[in-house]
């Protein structure tokens, strides 16, 4: 499977790229992957973390010190591990969000995947989420992977993200387009 070329050309992406083809060769494809989901879910959740990552007053080495502890409490594969400790000696740890996210989507592509982002004014059940994928699978004609988020805001229906392509039919936007037509 071909990998985006805007994936390749990002500076997140040809670093992500670096790790894939790493992961690849070393056969831990699958555990690299879930390092890239505790990181994700460390930098949402600790305020200190993501500051490491992106304050410039960080030495290098502190950095790469500081995230070596880190990996070790997360149970970090050490290819993970090395792979910080270059993003720290370059300065790119900034760069982790978009590192993360390109990852997946060289990962997913090489199985033929492809990623959906579901937002939900109310948290979907199981199964209303396997009939999602189910259809959602047969309009792209390939694997589904479902990630999902819940915003009332919506107040009702589903947005749907794949790729670049967005499928709306929240309840928020009718209500919109409603008071837009309205207005005219």
């Amino acid at each position: 499977m071909e990998i985006s070329a805007g994936i390749k050309a990002s500076l997140a992406g040809r670093y992500a790229s670096a790790l894939f083809d790493l992961a690849s060769e070393a056969g831990t494809v699958t555990a690299v992957e879930s390092d890239m989901d505790k990181l994700e879910a460390g930098l949402a959740e600790s305020p200190e973390l993501k500051m490491l990552t992106t304050n410039p007053r960080v030495t290098r080495s502190q950095a790469e010190k500081a995230l070596w502890g880190v990996s070790a409490i997360m149970g970090l594969s050490e290819l993970t591990q090395n792979f910080l400790g270059t993003l720290a000696q370059n300065r790119r740890l900034g760069q982790l969000s978009g590192i993360i996210r390109a990852f997946r989507a060289i990962a997913a592509a090489q199985r033929g995947e492809v990623a959906a982002e579901v937002t939900s004014a109310h948290a979907l059940t199981d199964a209303q989420l396997a009939d999602l994928k189910a259809k959602l699978t047969a309009r792209e004609g390939r694997t589904v992977k479902l990630s999902t988020k819940v915003d009332p805001d919506l107040l009702g229906g589903l947005v749907v993200t794949i790729g670049s392509k967005r499928i709306d039919g929240s309840i928020r936007t009718r209500l919109n387009s409603l008071s837009q037509a309205m207005k005219a």
